[in-house]
């Protein structure tokens, strides 16, 4: 499914089909002088920033996407007076075909850069399938896999969360010191970010002098889970690893308190894709034995962004949506650097370092509007983001990030400590 925005204005209402919307509260005067706003801000920038936008809005990762969705469109919200916009979505129903075929609809449509796709499996496809023969920019925002990396993709693909190389030995290092685990069985998704993800925790856990029991695979959205849990817990591990998105994950986990927890007094941790507030309410349980792990939203723009998303869509930030908004920002900052209705793939992506890596004037979230009239003006900035600092090694990946390790205590996720990395 494929919706088409183009406005300077801020629709409101989200519609039974699911039509993306925007309830306008961002736009207009600064008025309580908190920097975040459109403010009137003057710029030379006559042309249209056009990206696209790709998250599962049905599918396993359903439940998620739309926030990720949101986390980009609020960008154009915030810049609605200052910039024309021509902004499309899609939806890859967490499935790599229907990803390509939404891709490739963005791409017959002229569309220049992206935002997603979301899960690995469908981005890796829709990488090598889509945005590079077409020389198309995409940038996603939770696409951790680490094959991502190795892509051979002409500089045309890039991420603002980090890889799960550096999310593997995070989970690792929760499960052995705030968990106390010294021996761990895994269960995880048959694909391209649950096989790595587990590969990563897997080695990082053994490094550590940890022992690994056993080690189970599965499928997305099947009947029960019950006997691949058992499996998994068969040599009574102190830690349950598991990989998987939410509605694959309210079976397991509703599998497990059924079946499991009872006669097992173990505790489970789980990493980015099963980080979901709605999760507890689902399974039916409040989940006070589950950890987790996942990108942090620790940029110097943070406190603004999660202003301005709450005020937007009434709702708190959730994973990844603050990495969506940068990922949409870069975007649009590298679109005005680029010089106008002209600029194609090849421009965008060689403009992206330009504003987004040192040594710039330092901008973010509460200045976006600012940033814009800089670019146009010709001047060199620095963007610093809602989630990171947004400085892109010559991979296309982050620089240096910030993992949150949580836990779900009586329905609700709580953070109990943040881990920094750098590469």
């Amino acid at each position: 499914m494929v919706q088409r925005l183009n406005r300077r204005r801020v629709l409101s209402g989200i519609g039974a089909a699911g039509a993306i919307s925007l309830a306008g509260c961002i736009g207009g005067d600064d008025d309580d002088g908190s920097g975040v706003g459109n403010g009137g801000v003057e710029n030379d920038y006559g042309g249209t920033v056009r990206f696209g936008v790709l998250t599962p809005e049905t599918g396993d990762l359903g439940s998620l996407g739309p926030s990720i969705r949101d986390g980009a469109l609020l960008v154009e919200s915030q810049l609605g007076g200052v910039l024309d916009f021509d902004v499309q979505t899609g939806d890859t129903e967490t499935d790599p075909q229907a990803g390509i075929s939404a891709a490739q609809s963005l791409i017959d449509a002229g569309y220049p850069a992206v935002v997603g796709p979301t899960s690995s499996n469908v981005n890796l496809q829709v990488t090598r399938q889509a945005y590079i023969p077409n020389q198309v920019v995409g940038i996603s925002p939770s696409s951790t896999a680490p094959a991502v990396t190795e892509l051979d993709d002409d500089d045309y693909v890039f991420r603002t969360c980090p890889s799960d190389a550096l999310q593997g030995p995070v989970m690792a290092e929760a499960a052995m010191d705030d968990l106390e685990g010294t021996t761990t069985g895994t269960l995880y998704l048959n694909d391209d970010y649950g096989q790595a993800l587990e590969e990563s925790y897997v080695d990082a856990f053994e490094d550590g002098g940890g022992e690994v029991t056993d080690r189970v695979s599965f499928e997305p959205e099947q009947a029960s889970y019950t006997s691949q849990i058992g499996e998994a817990l068969d040599d009574d591990p102190d830690v349950l690893m598991v990989v998987g998105f939410p509605q694959s994950g309210i079976t397991l986990f509703r599998d497990y308190y059924d079946n499991y927890a009872d006669d097992w007094d173990g505790q489970i941790i789980v990493p980015d894709g099963l980080i979901d507030g709605t999760l507890p309410g689902e399974v039916g349980s409040g989940m006070d034995d589950v950890w987790g792990t996942a990108p942090s939203a620790a940029g110097p723009g943070a406190d603004a962004f999660a202003d301005m998303y709450e005020e937007e869509f009434d709702a708190e930030p959730a994973v990844f949506n603050s990495h969506a908004y940068d990922a949409a920002a870069v975007i649009t900052l590298a679109t005005v650097a680029a010089g106008g209705d002209e600029a194609d793939g090849t421009a965008i992506r060689d403009n992206i370092r330009e504003i987004a890596n040192p040594n710039g004037t330092e901008v973010d979230p509460t200045n976006l509007d600012e940033a814009v009239a800089m670019v146009a003006d010709g001047e060199e900035i620095n963007y610093e983001g809602a989630s990171s600092p947004v400085n892109f090694d010559d991979n296309g990946d982050m620089m240096a990030v910030t993992y949150d390790v949580m836990r779900f205590q009586d329905g609700e996720l709580e953070t109990q400590r943040s881990i920094d990395f750098e590469n």
